[in-house]
């Protein structure tokens, strides 16, 4: 093999290379070097697949890169002799380049990779790499014609193969966390491309052909099994990128299901109502509201009430009008909302048969059950914000005289806001002792390397007989009524709990921002309630961050700046939240001492499709970074947006659906142990 024979009656051939072939093969390995980066990439990501499954795509989509471009460069030498392959050899050769690929993977998705690890999984790299070569050289036969290898080439080949793959780990593994933009990857691709290839044509160079004296040469090249060889590489690659984009599509679609669509109903969810009703204009919103489903779950079984709820969605689904959209809301809720402006008496026609349908009875496995609804409805005419339409439609359902006899409700200011306020009120001591407030986590993460960098604290309300209630809902009633300060002491008290707690257990290691309103800002004792509870928890106020509105400080800008400069004096950092929704936005940054500017979701919201949305998105960052803030984007939900944000912004952080919904305190621990990597040691 690596021992030269005596040639005296042998002559050397040496072939000839097809510059367009090896061009060819380049080409090749950047494409799968490139797709395997995107593939890795989503290990680290929120997936309905497996993290694993992804690796070992990543894996396969390398190994037959790597594995194509090899053949394809075999095929650029151009020797005048017959040659075919070994079609069991050359299937085979395929195996070493995958598990040489998921080895670097596996090393590289390490939550702690060292220098050894680096270093073992570049060996067992680099000699998979080679032994793929050098199996794929064996299974090519030219008739008459012996070969061996010049050991120093040879060697050389196989050093090249260990160093490239030591590249490839710290590409993977440390490189991928810089990797924001597609020209990034490109480039990071094309330099693992042309580095797999230099070791390819190294073992090529490294091999000695020789013929007899004799040896009838043929004028051309005459390479049998090529059709079956470009079979097995287009198949290969096509396969390979077919499965990509089927998961990628699937587990859009199945991330959208799982956050934006209720598992039982198959309805939109109450997500999905906020995230649509936030950014779109209604003229109506129609609640209809069962009586009584908690004493069926008690009689019949909470299976039993499923289906009940899967039969009612049914109904309703059925005889909506064509201009509606249908919601699961939570409990026992279904919303309907319409785009467009309607006819009083119209909606009240539409709504009333829909309801009329409800009165048929549900036929169950041993029953037929009846039930006893109510329908709320509130029209863009009595009240022209859209918070407070969905708002006024609940009004309707705290009215303590509200009759489940079918019937519809429309709301009537001087009737239901002022029962609907006053209960909310009534029930917030109640909500205090009965544990019904409770606050969930959304990460914030740092675009360039993946990293979490901070979370934000978002106050929610289980209501027993209201479900779910909207802070956009409950939260300006309380300001107005000057309880929010109860509150808000109620959410700092809970933050700095969960702050010692964490880092108790070293679980999560990130500042926590908090929703500081206006009455709040300007509250001596609020401050001093801040100083209180970071001492007896002992948290240094560098792990708070204080999220305060334009509207917080436009009434009176000199109470806002002293109240901001005395939360900086004692440590805590102060972001601008939703900024660009208020008013002279601009003639107060320059005077607040802040030390973040939060973009608000609603320029995301049609990002990239937007032109107006981008320009304006990209005119803040700049501003911001201008006057060396920090930026935050909040509302990224799409690929797209991402995508947008790394092509056109100097690394924001990212505040979203994308990465993470809000979670409960434990749920965001775990969370942050499966898709947060430390740094590389």
């Amino acid at each position: 093999m690596f021992n030269q024979p005596e040639l005296s009656g042998f002559n050397i051939i040496e072939g000839d290379y097809s510059s367009s072939i090896i061009i060819l093969s380049i080409i090749i390995a950047i494409f799968a070097s490139y797709t395997a980066l995107v593939m890795n990439q989503r290990v680290r990501q929120n997936s309905f697949f497996n993290k694993h499954l992804w690796s070992v795509l990543a894996a396969f989509s390398m190994g037959v890169g790597i594995w194509s471009m090899h053949f394809i460069g075999m095929s650029a030498m151009m020797l005048p002799v017959h040659m075919h392959y070994d079609r069991v050899l050359t299937i085979v050769s395929i195996i070493p380049a995958i598990v040489a690929a998921f080895i670097a993977f596996h090393v590289a998705n390490n939550p702690q990779p060292t220098k050894r690890s680096h270093f073992l999984g570049g060996l067992s790299m680099g000699a998979g790499i080679s032994l793929m070569h050098y199996i794929g050289m064996d299974s090519m036969h030219m008739e008459g014609v012996s070969y061996y290898y010049h050991l120093p080439l040879f060697t050389l080949s196989i050093v090249v193969a260990i160093i490239v793959s030591f590249v490839a780990l710290y590409v993977f593994s440390v490189l991928q966390n810089q990797m924001k933009n597609w020209l990034q990857r490109l480039i990071v691709a094309v330099i693992m491309g042309i580095a797999i290839s230099s070791m390819h044509y190294i073992g090529m160079a490294a091999v000695v052909f020789y013929v007899p004296k004799d040896f009838t040469f043929v004028t051309h090249m005459q390479m049998e099994d090529m059709h079956f060889l470009l079979t097995l590489i287009i198949n290969g690659l096509g396969i390979t990128l077919l499965l990509f984009l089927l998961m990628e599509l699937f587990d859009r679609f199945v991330s959208n299901r799982i956050n934006y669509y209720d598992s039982m109903t198959k309805l939109p969810n109450y997500r999905e109502f906020e995230r649509r009703f936030s950014t779109s204009t209604y003229s109506a919103i129609a609640l209809i509201d069962m009586d009584k489903m908690d004493k069926r779950g008690s009689l019949h079984g909470y299976m039993a009430v499923d289906e009940l709820m899967k039969k009612v969605a049914a109904r309703l689904f059925e005889h909506k009008p064509s201009s509606m959209e249908i919601y699961r809301m939570e409990g026992r809720k279904f919303a309907f909302v319409s785009h467009k402006w309607v006819d009083k008496d119209k909606l009240a026609a539409s709504m009333q048969k829909m309801v009329e349908s409800l009165s048929a009875p549900f036929p169950l496995k041993d029953r037929n059950v009846t039930i006893s609804t109510v329908c709320a409805i509130a029209m863009q005419e009595e009240d022209n914000k859209r918070n407070s339409l969905y708002a006024n439609a609940l009004a309707i359902l705290q009215d303590p005289n509200i009759q489940y006899t079918n019937q519809l409700v429309f709301y009537d200011e001087n009737v239901h806001r002022y029962m609907f306020e006053q209960g909310i009120l009534q029930d917030v001591d109640k909500a205090f002792a009965e544990d019904q407030f409770f606050i969930v986590y959304q990460p914030k993460m740092n675009m360039l390397d993946g990293h979490m960098v901070g979370v934000e604290a978002l106050l929610r309300w289980q209501h027993p007989a209201q479900g779910l209630i909207s802070p956009g809902v409950f939260i300006p009633i309380l300001e107005k009524n000057h309880r929010i300060q109860d509150v808000t002491r109620w959410v700092i008290k809970e933050v700095c709990k969960q702050l010692q707690q964490w880092q108790l257990d070293s679980k999560v290691n990130c500042p926590v921002s908090i929703n500081i309103p206006g009455e709040c800002l300007t509250s001596h004792s609020q401050v001093n309630y801040l100083k209180e509870m970071t001492e007896t928890y002992q948290i240094d106020p560098k792990w708070i961050e204080l999220e305060i509105t334009e509207t917080s400080f436009v009434a009176s800008i000199q109470q806002a700046l002293r109240g901001v400069a005395a939360l900086r004096k004692e440590g805590f950092s102060i972001a601008l939240d939703d900024f660009g929704t208020g008013v002279s936005s601009l003639s107060y940054l320059k005077q607040m001492p802040i030390s973040t500017l939060k973009i608000d979701k609603s320029f995301l919201d049609d990002v990239p499709h937007s032109r107006k949305d981008a320009s304006i998105i990209q005119s803040i960052i700049s501003l911001g970074r201008s006057l060396d803030l920090n930026i935050v984007v909040e509302g990224a939900e799409t690929k797209e947006q991402i995508h947008f944000l790394a092509d056109f912004c100097d690394n924001p952080i990212i505040q979203g659906y994308y990465y993470s919904k809000p979670l409960p305190a434990l749920e965001l621990s775990e969370w942050y142990n499966r898709f947060t990597k430390p740094e590389t040691v």
